[in-house]
């Protein structure tokens, strides 16, 4: 059955860890589509952080890709984590995950994971330093998600700080900071932050009407080239349209340091 809350207040945490790799689902999961659907930047943050154990328990620190194929909505619900490693080497170990709501698999997933290690770097490189993001957090005024549906979710998890551009008006560079833990009780990760952010890039530079087109996103990958630091993770994002009911959202993913990454969603496009 879905989780249902009755109190005004937010829960502790988007989740509330019950058994190895099982989850009870809250509320702050909530995404704009559907009210009984969460936002996939929840889920994709769980399963991350259940490959991030597995491969620490390798010694492989780094998470450097995370591939999510979203096969179905994500109810809220309880829901079950799988993670497989597919292949462990000396310095890089591949990961295989699915996300069930029971017996029915939701999504699946592949991450890669590096150990790492010190590396005398040449003082110039071509490209070097990193950019920045356009603005910092903490000379910028927190805003309201758009489209909250009107009750407790996604938009109590996370507050929005825009450095660039305007919600849901094209490219736009927004400064994600989660108000509340992934799992109850657990200070969020890195990656936790990242995963969380990253699957709104699609939703903070749409360029069509929420009112008149859906714009799902039905995967979403994140390369990143070190670990996110910090509570603030910016996403740099904007949105490409296609005339056959397909999109891409692309995002430079920043910390407070500069960039740490990029994130891809293929968007499927329709009108309501």
């Amino acid at each position: 059955m879905p989780a249902t809350h009755s109190s005004s207040t937010p829960p502790a945490g988007a989740y509330v860890a019950r058994a190895e790799g099982v989850y009870d689902s809250s509320e702050l999961t909530r995404g704009p589509w559907d009210p009984g659907h969460q936002h996939a930047g929840p889920p994709v943050a769980l399963v991350a952080r259940e490959i991030a154990r597995a491969a620490a328990a390798l010694e492989m620190t780094h998470l450097a890709r995370l591939t999510s194929n979203l096969l179905r909505p994500i109810p809220i619900a309880p829901l079950r984590i799988e993670v497989g490693a597919d292949y462990a080497g000396r310095n890089v170990a591949h990961f295989s995950a699915r996300l069930f709501d029971g017996d029915r698999e939701l999504a699946r997933f592949t991450a890669v994971a590096q150990r790492e290690t010190s590396v005398d770097l040449p003082a110039q490189l071509a490209g070097h330093p990193l950019p920045q993001a356009p603005q910092s957090p903490e000379a910028l005024a927190p805003v309201v998600f758009p489209h909250a549906p009107g009750s407790v979710g996604y938009h109590d998890l996370v507050e929005l700080r825009v450095a660039q551009g305007a919600l849901t008006r094209g490219p736009c560079a927004v400064w994600f900071r989660m108000r509340h833990s992934l799992v109850a009780g657990e200070p969020p990760s890195g990656i936790e932050r990242v995963a969380v952010a990253a699957d709104s890039g699609n939703g903070i530079s749409a360029v069509l009407d929420f009112r008149r087109y859906t714009f799902v996103n039905s995967d979403l990958t994140i390369n990143l080239l070190r670990a996110a630091q910090g509570e603030w993770i910016c996403i740099d994002a904007r949105t490409m349209v296609g005339p056959g009911g397909g999109g891409i959202a692309e995002s430079r993913i920043f910390d407070v340091q500069g960039l740490i990454g990029r994130a891809t969603q293929s968007l499927n496009i329709r009108t309501r």
